[in-house]
């Protein structure tokens, strides 16, 4: 770090200005390949001369740049150093307020470097410059070195979600990315969720505090399990492949031995010839010396049949052990045939059940159609019979005006004081009306409150209705993904392990070939030898015919192996073939339910366009109750209008507040 330390203040003389001393203090209490300099207000002299400095620096792997207070001239300076450094691993420039040029200088350091794996972006405000941002998450999809991206509180809208969509579609090496606390919603959630499919490495997504519906938080989920399964299954797979290319080596290993073990024994039997030879010819006259030598030579025989027979055990061995494989491969095809069954039953009986359920689910919104339908027809009738009593009080109320009248026409001819009683009487008999007047109006107002209360419980009920249909459709649409991933997951799966098996019962076969090559050849090593033995002994030729026959019989034997083992290999490549038919007879079968599924869909869009033209004819029915609703509902907007405008105001507050800094306080053009 020394050195580091005065290649900065080398360039920052060299420059004109004076190195910062809270950075460099920064520099020399460092460890060693990391350089953290979170919370030092950088100038744009010490970033011109970081990104210099970065551009040849081949010792720091770790770069941490967080409230820094960046301009966005020193942001790109700095940025611009990176395009070229290959050793840097991780970089964060948390709240450092990077703005359209950041995200430019971004977007190109994304194209043009291959070692950054880690990058930190919170709270900065990527997202309010779209284009930026576009041009932003297009690097981002032709980068292959990032594995880690936080992007957490950065303005992203659902525009910039569809970007990030988009780009996610064509990235293959991003493996964890952090979008909490964003403004996505529920349209940027949608693309989010459509893109997985095209995705296999991404393994963990955040997306907290976005206003994202649950269901499509869940098929988020349900994705990351599937990428994360899968992550799992390829590292198992090359630990597997590693493993065999080490029993691989092993193996070649054991057999060199074997050759060089071969080869020496075979140099030293020639030796023992020669010198044989040679002492034969020097003892021509003694008969003793003659037998000895033809003892020395049937042993020196003797000792080659062991060899040779040892070879056959060890090569019986190999072939008990090729057909062990052989079985073990056949158990492990009947296995996965039943579990591939098992799962396609499985995936029959929900499919059934779902089918069932959704029947159930349109039983049921049908039922309550009916009782909605019946409780509006019990209302109409309410309402018809509580005006025909009104219209009867009405009648009994004249009736009554005019036995009134009658009665203080004849009261007049009476006496005094008997117009009095009837004076009084009749002020008792209007007091009453207006009373009974009064209990009726109050009691159709209660009416007209309780039909408005009514109908504000159906509309409730229509939107519950609406909201169900939705989430059974969303539910539909990610279990048939889901059902579509698995089959394309387990189709890769099983042709991988199918290519695998191949490839081992291939390497198998031909080590076992070089085997038999090898034993070929030292076979014919032997019959040369022996064919020198019978040159100068000629009484051993009868024993040294059964050693050859003996030799003829093992090469048989091997031929016969090795048919048997083409035999096999043929028979286990039909149960493939045959395997594969059964495989695409499943797809048949899924595309039958796919249509079902679709025409269950048709069916659901039917009813629910009867159910809303039965509630258009409700609505207009109820014309004069809903414009009260209207009039209050505008009323509830106005507040929420002036509510949503006071949040704005407070929000531009808040941006502005937190944009400013006191290198560069100029707004953002919108």
């Amino acid at each position: 770090m020394e050195e580091f330390r005065r290649t900065y203040s080398r360039l920052c003389k060299e420059s004109g200005a004076e190195p910062q001393e809270t950075v460099l203090q920064q520099m020399h209490q460092l460890p060693q390949g990391r350089l953290d300099l979170a919370t030092q207000s950088l100038t744009v002299d010490t970033c011109r001369a970081l990104g210099k400095l970065l551009q040849k620096e081949a010792l720091l792997t770790e770069l941490i740049l967080s409230d820094c207070m960046l301009s966005e001239e020193g942001a790109v300076l700095l940025l611009q150093g990176l395009c070229v450094n290959t050793i840097v691993r991780f970089l964060d420039l948390k709240g450092n307020n990077l703005r359209a040029a950041g995200a430019e200088a971004l977007a190109k350091l994304l194209r043009q470097n291959k070692s950054i794996q880690s990058l930190t972006l919170e709270w900065n405000s990527l997202g309010t410059w779209e284009e930026a941002f576009a041009a932003f998450c297009g690097a981002l999809a032709a980068n292959g070195t990032l594995r880690q991206l936080d992007l957490r509180n950065n303005q992203i809208s659902h525009k910039g979600a569809e970007e990030l969509a988009l780009a996610l579609k064509s990235n293959t090496s991003l493996q964890q990315l952090d979008l909490r606390w964003n403004h996505i919603g529920l349209l940027g959630g949608r693309a989010l969720v459509n893109c997985l499919p095209s995705n296999r490495t991404l393994w963990k997504l955040e997306l907290a505090g976005n206003s994202i519906p649950g269901d499509i938080l869940r098929a988020v989920e349900q994705a990351m399990d599937h990428n994360q399964d899968r992550q799992t299954a390829f590292r198992e797979s090359q630990a597997r492949a590693h493993v065999l290319s080490k029993e691989v080596r092993h193996l070649r290993e054991e057999k060199s031995k074997q050759f060089l073990d071969l080869m020496e024994t075979i140099d030293r039997q020639r030796e023992e010839m020669v010198r044989s030879s040679k002492a034969s010819a020097a003892r021509v006259g003694q008969l003793q010396e003659a037998l000895n030598e033809r003892h020395s030579i049937i042993n020196a025989l003797k000792a080659k049949l062991q060899m040779a027979e040892a070879a056959l055990a060890l090569s019986e061995q190999k072939a008990q052990d090729l057909g062990e494989l052989l079985a073990t491969a056949e158990q492990e095809q009947r296995s996965l045939a039943q579990r591939q069954a098992k799962e396609h039953r499985l995936e029959q009986q929900e499919a059934a059940e779902r089918e069932s359920k959704l029947l159930r689910d349109l039983s049921a919104a049908n039922e309550k159609n009916l009782l909605l339908q019946n409780q509006v027809d019990e209302l109409e009738r309410k309402v018809k019979s509580q005006q025909d009593q009104l219209f009867l009080t009405r009648q009994e109320l004249t009736n009554t005006a005019a036995e009134l009248k009658m009665r203080a026409v004849q009261a007049e001819e009476r006496l005094e004081l008997e117009k009095k009683r009837s004076r009084k009487s009749l002020e008792d008999a209007e007091h009453l009306r207006f009373k009974e007047v009064e209990h009726m109006t109050r009691h159709l107002e209660e009416s007209e409150r309780a039909m408005q209360e009514r109908v504000q419980r159906l509309e409730a009920v229509r939107l519950s209705l609406e909201e169900e249909l939705s989430r059974a459709k969303a539910a539909a649409l990610s279990e048939r993904s889901q059902a579509e991933e698995e089959l394309i997951k387990a189709k890769n799966q099983v042709r991988l392990e199918e290519q695998q098996r191949l490839a081992h019962l291939e390497e198998k076969l031909r080590l076992l070939a070089q085997a038999r090559d090898e034993a070929q050849s030292a076979c014919l090593q032997q019959k040369q030898a022996v064919a020198d033995a019978q040159a100068r002994a000629s009484q051993l030729d009868r024993q040294v015919e059964g050693l050859r026959r003996r030799l003829e019989e093992l090469q048989q034997e091997l031929s016969n192996k090795d048919q048997e083992k083409a035999a096999e290999v043929t028979r286990v490549r039909l149960e493939l073939q045959e395997q594969n038919g059964r495989l695409q007879a499943e797809l048949t079968a899924q595309e039958a339910l796919k249509e079902k599924a679709a025409a269950l869909e048709r069916q659901l869009k039917v009813m629910a366009s009867d159910h809303r033209e039965a509630l258009l004819d409700r609505e207009s029915e109820n014309a004069s109750l809903r414009e009260k609703l209207r009039l209050n509902q505008a009323e509830i907007a106005r507040i929420r209008d002036e509510e949503a405008q006071r949040a704005s105001f407070l929000q531009n507050a808040v941006l502005a507040y937190v944009q400013g800094s006191p290198l560069r306080t100029l707004s953002p053009q919108k």
